[in-house]
């Protein structure tokens, strides 16, 4: 669209009616064309389809592709150091540093880049605990954005609080402005830096929507621990008892679709804090994978990429039908769909519930040799905790091929963890010990053999597994203990064959199993040496243990 045309879309009249009296200008936004202050969803699929950012598909949802950028960039994202940030931040991969005037410099020519173009904001929460609930304001470019950010967080619907609306936290997304790598320090023209001491953050040079997401997730990670609350890369759910379950886990471990269940309520699916008030989700909505999603095993996700006011990611389409395969990876494995949390029919409203009965680690395990459930104790749990191993799946992040990539992500979400790792983990065992949760080990993985050679755990074995965990009955089965781990891990479950929860058992070969379960255990080994500084000698010894000779059945 030519910029300097007065060209009136179809929400300029209603641009201007929920704005807040806390204006741009407080951004260094000046001299802008309109500014679309807090759209309805219906209305950002108006502007959405009138600027050609996207295609209504069969049934209703909003289709757009985020062109070169189909994952997160997150070798691109920067954290300002400054005097807030100097000693309490944890500094290396995942939080390059980057200098303030730098950030000065950048932020002008970005705000300068916007003058006389549209831009979209809406100002939300982050948080459904009241005490924890963190203002904030999404500013995009892109129409689209701004119904993904109205779809993730959560909404203000009263006019009056609008109006008054002040944030504590801005992010700014404008996918068309470029850095320059020689100028402004950054590794590509693409980059995600955030300033604590500006409460502000900014992102150039990706369409992805996840990068809008994930940033407002890093702040809370850096700012809710500050407060005592233990903020999660987490989906979680209750049961009718009042049992609340958590679930950490990488994108692709199984954390949206495992905490899906019909006979719980949902009260987040990636996202959440635990404060002495018990579990809360940060968000309003879901953004979950679909790629070769099944209606027979996850039926609730399935629905919503037929429904008015989702947006698809990426997903192919047939241009004449406008129905989608969600089988196709032509684009990226990486399809995505973000929905509102009021979609899943037994969401639960409040988004927060009391403190929970089990805590469970989901690992997808692409060398097969991991069980697929164990027990951890306190030591344990926060060992695997830090070590956050799983198996990255194509997609999730860019560079990443075909084939799942073995990693150590520290809890869970170790490229939103912003303080030292130990810190995330002395909160959870406090609260785990406290609350008397029972925690376990989940592997959603391979099985019979590595990737390639075994296949994946059956999603109903998972399932039932989980099932048996939330009732409390495998509490009461007899378990063996792990030769490499030491943690428990169960005889028998009902619907589950015994020989699958021994994995030794599913290998051709024992030997070639316990070869790679050792291989593996070296590898968690060598990958706690990073974290042993500042970790105590008590979390080290709850670790592996290498094998002296292949045990005997």
């Amino acid at each position: 669209m030519n910029i300097y045309l007065d060209i009136v879309s179809p929400a300029s009249k209603e641009a201007g009616i929920l704005a807040s009296d806390y204006g741009l200008q407080n951004h260094g936004l000046v001299n802008l064309r309109r500014v679309y202050w807090n759209l309805t969803t219906a209305a950002l699929y108006e502007e959405i389809v009138f600027r050609s950012e996207g295609s209504l598909v069969h049934m209703g949802p909003v289709l757009v592709s985020t062109g070169k950028h189909t994952a997160r960039a997150a070798a691109d994202k920067f954290v300002v150091r400054e005097q807030s940030t100097e000693e309490r931040v944890w500094w290396g991969t995942y939080n390059r540093p980057f200098t303030g005037e730098s950030f000065s410099t950048l932020l002008t020519r970005l705000q300068g880049y916007l003058q006389g173009r549209d831009v979209f904001v809406q100002d939300c929460y982050a948080g459904a605990d009241p005490d924890y609930s963190m203002p904030i304001r999404i500013i995009t470019q892109k129409a689209w954005h701004s119904l993904f950010a109205r779809t993730m967080f959560l909404k203000i619907r009263n006019q009056d609080k609008l109006k008054k609306h002040v944030p504590e936290f801005t992010v700014i997304a404008v996918p068309g402005f470029l850095a320059s790598p020689m100028v402004d320090g950054t590794r590509t023209d693409t980059f995600i830096i955030l300033n604590f001491r500006e409460r502000l953050a900014i992102i150039g040079g990706s369409n992805y929507a996840g990068e809008i997401k994930k940033t407002i997730f890093t702040v809370l990670n850096f700012l809710l621990p500050l407060e005592g609350v233990l903020s999660m890369h987490c989906s979680a759910n209750v049961g009718a008892d009042g049992d609340v379950a958590i679930f950490f886990g990488l994108s692709g471990t199984g954390k949206t679709t495992l905490s899906a269940d019909p006979k719980r309520h949902l009260i987040g699916d990636d996202e959440h804090g635990w404060s002495d008030n018990g579990v809360f989700n940060f968000e309003d909505g879901c953004y979950a994978k679909v790629i070769r999603l099944s209606p027979e095993a996850e039926p609730q996700i399935y629905a919503v990429t037929r429904r008015f006011g989702t947006i698809l990611e990426n997903v192919v389409y047939d241009p004449v039908s406008r129905r989608v395969d969600l089988n196709e990876d032509a684009i990226t494995e990486n399809t995505r769909a973000a929905y509102p949390l009021a979609y899943i029919d037994n969401h639960l409203p409040e988004k927060r519930a009391g403190h929970p009965r089990n805590v469970i680690f989901l690992t997808c395990d692409a060398s097969g040799v991991m069980p697929p459930i164990a027990r951890l104790t306190p030591d344990q749990a926060i060992y695997h905790f830090i070590s956050g191993y799983t198996s990255k799946i194509a997609g999730t992040e860019i560079g990443l091929g075909t084939e799942p990539q073995i990693t150590f992500s520290t809890c869970f979400g170790g490229p939103f963890m912003v303080h030292q790792p130990y810190a995330y983990a002395e909160l959870l065992k406090k609260k785990i010990v406290k609350h008397q949760a029972a925690v376990w080990l989940v592997n959603t993985g391979w099985t019979g053999g590595p990737f390639g050679v075994g296949k994946r755990i059956s999603i109903q074995y998972t399932r039932a597994l989980l099932n048996a965990v939330l009732s409390g009955k495998l509490q009461k089965v007899e378990y063996h203990k792990d030769p490499v781990f030491g943690f428990d891990v169960p005889k028998k479950c009902e619907g589950v064959p015994a020989e699958i929860l021994d994995p030794a058992n599913t290998w051709p070969s024992r030997e070639d199993y316990y070869k790679k379960y050792d291989a593996l255990a070296a590898r968690f080994i060598e990958n706690f040496k990073l974290m042993m500084r500042e970790c105590p000698e008590h979390v080290l010894e709850a670790g592996p243990k290498r094998l002296t000779a292949i045990p005997v059945r």
